[in-house]
C-alpha cells in the first residue's frame, strides 16, 4: 500500500510539474489546454510538456553539443519508456503513465524528436532551402503533439487529423517567424534560401551563403511572404469546420493563437523586430486573448 500511495503521489507531482512547464514557457498553449476536458487534459499537459523539454533544450544549453545531447537522451528515453522501464524525470513520468493509459503512438513521438535532432545537428550556414521544408518541420514538431492529443481523446476522423496538421503547420511557421530576432542573436535563420533570394537576404560573404535577418523593408517583405503561407493553412483549417466531430474543437484551439500571432503580425507591419509582439499574449492583452478562446 505505502508503495504504490508514492507512486501516485509520483505520478500527481511529474503532472503538476508538466502544468508549471507549459505554464512558464508555452504560455498561450496553456490556456488553451484549460479549455480541454478533464478526461485528455493531462495527457495534453504531458505532450506540451514534452515539446517544451524538446523544444527548449537547445537554448537553455551553454554549448549547442550540450543542447544536442539533451535531444539525445530524449529520444533514448522515449525508447525506454515504451519499453517499460522506469526514467526518473518528472515530463517522462508523466508522459510514460499518458502513454500506458491513452496508448499514445511511439511514430509520432519518435517523428518530433527526430526533427529536432536533425534541426540541432545541422550547421549555422545549413539553412531550409525551400519553405516545403520549413513546413515539414513544423508539422513534424507542432503539427505532431496535435494528432497525439487527438489519440489521447480517441477522436478518430481523417478530417481533425487534416485540420491538425495544417493549424501545425501554421502555427510553427508564425512562431518560427516571432523568434527570428533571438534565432538571429545565436546565429540561426529560419527564412528558407528561395525566400531570402526573393527579397534580396540572401549574401554572399567569403564564399558562402548568408542571410541578414535585420529590421527592414526586405525582411518584411519576407516574413509577409511566409505569414501567407500561414495563413493559407488556417484558411484550411477553417473550410474543414464543418466536417469536424464536435470533440475535436478543444483539441484544435491552437488555431486562435496562430491567427492572433498573424494579425498581431500585419498590425505591426510583418516587421518582426517590433517590441510590441512581445506584449502580452502574442501581442494582445492576456484577457483579450482569452476571450478570443471562449
Amino acid at each position: 500500500m505505502n508503495g504504490a500511495s508514492t507512486s501516485g503521489s509520483s505520478i500527481r507531482a511529474a503532472f503538476s510539474y508538466c502544468v508549471q512547464q507549459v505554464r512558464s514557457y508555452d504560455y498561450h498553449h496553456y490556456l488553451c489546454l484549460l479549455q480541454l476536458p478533464p478526461t485528455i487534459r493531462k495527457a495534453a499537459f504531458a505532450l506540451r510538456a514534452f515539446n517544451v523539454e524538446t523544444a527548449r533544450a537547445m537554448d537553455v544549453a551553454s554549448d549547442p553539443k550540450i543542447g544536442l545531447m539533451r535531444l539525445l537522451w530524449w529520444q533514448e528515453a522515449i525508447d525506454r519508456i515504451f519499453s517499460n522501464k522506469i526514467i526518473e524525470h518528472p515530463t517522462a513520468q508523466a508522459l510514460s503513465s499518458v502513454i500506458s493509459t491513452h496508448k499514445i503512438s511511439k511514430y509520432w513521438l519518435k517523428r518530433s524528436i527526430e526533427a529536432r535532432i536533425k534541426d540541432a545537428s545541422r550547421e549555422d550556414d545549413d539553412v531550409p532551402e525551400t519553405t516545403n521544408e520549413l513546413e515539414q518541420y513544423a508539422e513534424d514538431t507542432v503539427s505532431t503533439i496535435l494528432y497525439m492529443t487527438l489519440q489521447a481523446g480517441g477522436i478518430q476522423s481523417t478530417e481533425a487529423s487534416h485540420a491538425a496538421s495544417h493549424i501545425g503547420k501554421a502555427s510553427g511557421l508564425l512562431l518560427l517567424l516571432r523568434s527570428l530576432p533571438y534565432h538571429a542573436s545565436r546565429g540561426y535563420s529560419y527564412i528558407p534560401a528561395e525566400v531570402a533570394a526573393n527579397h534580396g537576404l540572401l549574401v554572399k560573404q567569403g564564399g558562402r551563403s548568408e542571410i541578414q535577418v535585420e529590421p527592414g523593408e526586405a525582411l518584411s517583405n519576407a516574413v509577409f511572404e511566409m505569414s501567407s503561407i500561414a495563413n493559407m493553412h488556417l484558411q484550411k483549417a477553417r473550410e474543414l469546420a464543418g466536417k469536424l466531430p464536435a470533440e475535436a474543437f478543444p483539441v484544435l484551439l491552437p488555431g486562435v493563437p496562430a491567427q492572433v500571432l498573424l494579425d498581431s503580425l500585419r498590425r505591426r507591419q510583418f516587421d518582426v523586430f517590433d517590441p510590441r509582439l512581445a506584449r502580452g499574449v502574442l501581442g494582445i492583452s492576456p484577457l483579450w486573448f482569452q476571450l478570443k478562446l471562449k
